[in-house]
C-alpha cells in the first residue's frame, strides 16, 4: 500500500464508505450522496490533484444522463396522471376472468416491453390497484400476482438504452470514457432472448414458490398494522386490570406496549391497572384491530386530539359512528407524505381520514414515538385508514396510491397526447435525429405546453435522491478514474481471477456487480463499475463493450431483496411479503438472467482481442 498514490487511496476508501453507507439504513441515501460530494470538494481543494480538480465534482448536475433520466421520469409522470395505459389496464382486467394463465402472461410480456421505454415506477404505480382489483374480482391471492410483475418490469427495463436510469448512466460514462455510444435499440435483441426464460420462471413457477396469503374478499389479507388503542373513560370501569381486557378479546390480544401520560411507559403486568387515557399498543390484522375496538368499546384513534387541533366535535362523532371504509394506503417516493409526517401534513384535517394503524417492513415504529402523526413516513410504509368512499377518492387525486381494490384510474382526453409525445421522443432517439437528452427534455416542453402536466406534477415527478446519488456517483468513479483507482481496482480483480478466460471474468464481474446492487444503489453500482469494466478489459487487451453491458446487465439484476430496487418496497407493502420471499422469489430469478446473458453477451457482442 506504501506504492499507492495518498488521493487514490482516499478516494476508494471514500468509495467503501459510501457503498456500506448506502446499503445501511441509518443514514439517508440522500444525505450520504451530498457527503460524498462534499468530500470530493473539500478534499481535492484542500489537497490538489492535477488530473481532478474539484469543480468537476459539479459537472453530474449537467451531465447528459442526468438530463434524460430526469425528462424521462417527468414524462412518465404524464403518462400516469392522464391515465394514458388505462384501457390497456381495464382490458387486461375484463380478460383475466375468462382466461387467467393467458392473461397473466400477456401481463407480463406487457410489463416487460412497456418498461423498456417507460420509467419502471409509473408502471408499477399503475399496476398495483389494477391487480389487487382482479384479485378481488377472482378470489386470487394478491401475492401470486404481484412480484412476477415487478420483476417483469425489471426484466423487460434493460432492453434499451431508455429503460432504465441505470442504462442511460452506463452508457453515458462508457461514452465519457471514450468508447461508442450505444444507440437505443444496439442491446435488445440480448434482452428480448434473456427475458424469455425470465417471463417463464415468472410464469411457470414464481407463483408457487410465493406465500399463499388468501383471498381477500374473505379478509384474509396478511398485512399487519401496528395501532395505539385508547382507553375511553366510559368503557372503562374503574379498577380494570390489563388481563381482564385482554380476556374480553379471547385473548386473541397481544398487548406491546402500555403508555400513561405523554412518556411514561408502564409494565405489562396482569395485575396492572388501567386508567382512562392508558394507550395500548397492539398489532394484528385491520379486521382484528377493529374487532378489539367494537369488543372493548375503545378508540383506535384519539378523539381528544381531534378535539385540541380545532376540530369540531359533532365531525368528531361523525367520523366515529357513520358508515366508513376501511383502506390501505402506501407511501409511495412521488407521494406528498414521503418524508414528512401526518402531522405536518394535515392529513386528517385535509382529507376527513382516520389512520388507524402502520406497517413498516421488518421494523416496529410505534414504541419508538407518541403516535402514527409524529413518524416520519418512507417508501413503502403503508397506513390502514378509515373514512368514506369520497374522502378515498380525495387522496387518491392527491397523488396517494391507496391499495382498496379500486379500478380507477386517472382519465383524461389528454392521454392519447400524452402517448403520441412519448412516441415521437422514443422514436427521435431510435432513429438518431436527436439524442435522447434532447428529444426527451423537448417532450417534456411539449408535455408542459399542451397541459398534460403542470409544474405541481413535474416537482412531484422528480426524485432529490435519484438527483443527488446520480451526481455523487458521477463525481465518485470521475475522481477513481482522474487518480488511478480505476487501473488498480482492475488490477486486483484480475489478480483474482488471473488465468480465466475472458468469458469467465466477464460473467464474474457481471455477479459481482448483480450482488453489488441488491444492497446499495443501482446507480452507484453502475456508475463505479463501469469505469473499472473498461479498465478491466483494456488490461486484458480486448473490446470493452461486452465489459460495459456486463455492469449495465448486472446492476438491474435487483430481485433478491426489498432494498434493490423502490419498486419493490412498494409490492412488500401491499402483498405483505417478508424480506425471505425475496430471496426464495428473487435469487433463482438473479440467478437464471445472470446464466442468460453470461451465455448470450459474449455470443453477440465477442470478447475480440485488440491489435
Amino acid at each position: 500500500m506504501s506504492g499507492i498514490d495518498p488521493h487514490t487511496l482516499a478516494v476508494m476508501l471514500l468509495t467503501l464508505v459510501a457503498f456500506v453507507l448506502f446499503a445501511s439504513e441509518k443514514v439517508s441515501i440522500e444525505s450520504t450522496a451530498l457527503f460524498v460530494l462534499v468530500a470530493l470538494v473539500v478534499g481535492f481543494t484542500l489537497f490538489p490533484h492535477p488530473s481532478f480538480k474539484p469543480v468537476q465534482a459539479f459537472h453530474g448536475f449537467g451531465h447528459e444522463a442526468l438530463v434524460a433520466i430526469c425528462s424521462l421520469m417527468i414524462m412518465g409522470r404524464g403518462l400516469l396522471v392522464t391515465g394514458a395505459l388505462e384501457p390497456v389496464a381495464r382490458r387486461m382486467a375484463a380478460l383475466w376472468s375468462k382466461r387467467p394463465r393467458l392473461s397473466m402472461l400477456l401481463m407480463l410480456c406487457g410489463c416487460a416491453m412497456a418498461s423498456g421505454f417507460v420509467n419502471d415506477t409509473p408502471i408499477v404505480v399503475v399496476m398495483l390497484p389494477i391487480l389487487i382489483g382482479i384479485a378481488l374480482r377472482t378470489g386470487e391471492s394478491p401475492s401470486r400476482l404481484l412480484m412476477p410483475m415487478n420483476y417483469a418490469v425489471l426484466v423487460g427495463g434493460m432492453g434499451t438504452t431508455i429503460g432504465t436510469s441505470t442504462n442511460l448512466l452506463v452508457v453515458s460514462i462508457a461514452a465519457d470514457l471514450g468508447l461508442r455510444r450505444f444507440e437505443m435499440l444496439d442491446f435488445i435483441h440480448v434482452a428480448a432472448i434473456a427475458a424469455i426464460f425470465g417471463v417463464l420462471y415468472l410464469w411457470l413457477v414464481l407463483p408457487h414458490l410465493l406465500p399463499d396469503h388468501g383471498s381477500l374478499m374473505q379478509d384474509t389479507k396478511p398485512r399487519i398494522f401496528e395501532a395505539w388503542l385508547h382507553v375511553d373513560e366510559e368503557a372503562l370501569k374503574e379498577g380494570t386490570s390489563l388481563s381482564e381486557v385482554i380476556a374480553k378479546t379471547g385473548r386473541n390480544m397481544t398487548v406491546l406496549e402500555v403508555r400513561r401520560g405523554d412518556d411514561l411507559r408502564l409494565t405489562r403486568l396482569p395485575t396492572l391497572k388501567l386508567k382512562p387515557g392508558d394507550r395500548l399498543l397492539v398489532r394484528d390484522t385491520p379486521a382484528n384491530l377493529k374487532e378489539f375496538e367494537s369488543v372493548l368499546g375503545f378508540s383506535l384513534h384519539d378523539l381528544d386530539e381531534d378535539k385540541e387541533e380545532g376540530k369540531e366535535e359533532d365531525k368528531v362523532g361523525e367520523a366515529k359512528h357513520a358508515e366508513q371504509q376501511l383502506a390501505e394506503i402506501v407511501v409511495t417516493e412521488s407521494s406528498p407524505l414521503f418524508g414528512s409526517t401526518l402531522r405536518n401534513q394535515r392529513f386528517a384535517e385535509r382529507f376527513g381520514l382516520i389512520v388507524l394503524g402502520l406497517q413498516r417492513a421488518g421494523q416496529s415504529e410505534l414504541s419508538k414515538a407518541e403516535d402514527i402523526a409524529e413518524i416520519r413516513l418512507r417508501q413503502g410504509d403503508m397506513l390502514l385508514v378509515q373514512g368514506t368512499a369520497e374522502s378515498l377518492q380525495q387522496v387518491k387525486q392527491a397523488d396517494i396510491l391507496v391499495l382498496d381494490g379500486s379500478l380507477a384510474l386517472p382519465r383524461s382526453e389528454r392521454a392519447p397526447l400524452a402517448l403520441s409525445i412519448m412516441a415521437l421522443v422514443v422514436l427521435s432517439a431510435m432513429t438518431k435525429l436527436v439524442p435522447i437528452a434532447v428529444s426527451a427534455l423537448a417532450g417534456v416542453l411539449l408535455m408542459l405546453a399542451t397541459r398534460c402536466l403542470d409544474w405541481r406534477e413535474v416537482g412531484r415527478a422528480l426524485s432529490s435522491k435519484v438527483v443527488l446519488i446520480v451526481v455523487s456517483s458521477l463525481a465518485l468513479g470521475s475522481a477513481l478514474t482522474a487518480t488511478g483507482g480505476t487501473d488498480l481496482l482492475a488490477k486486483g480483480y484480475l489478480s483474482l481471477v488471473g488465468g480465466m478466460s475472458p468469458t469467465v471474468v466477464l460473467s464474474s464481474l457481471m455477479l459481482l456487480v448483480a450482488l453489488f446492487t441488491n444492497f446499495v444503489s443501482n446507480n452507484a453500482a453502475a456508475a463505479v463499475g463501469t469505469p473499472i469494466a473498461a479498465s478491466i478489459a483494456a488490461q486484458m487487451g480486448v473490446s470493452p463493450e461486452p465489459f460495459v453491458l456486463a455492469v449495465l446487465f448486472g446492476a438491474n439484476f435487483s430481485y433478491a431483496t426489498p432494498m434493490g430496487y423502490q419498486t419493490n418496497l412498494l409490492v412488500m407493502s401491499a402483498a405483505g411479503y417478508r424480506f425471505s420471499d425475496f430471496l426464495k422469489g428473487g435469487v433463482p430469478l438473479l440467478l437464471i438472467m445472470w446464466a442468460a446473458y453470461s451465455v448470450l453477451l459474449p455470443l453477440f457482442f465477442p470478447l475480440q482481442k485488440l491489435s
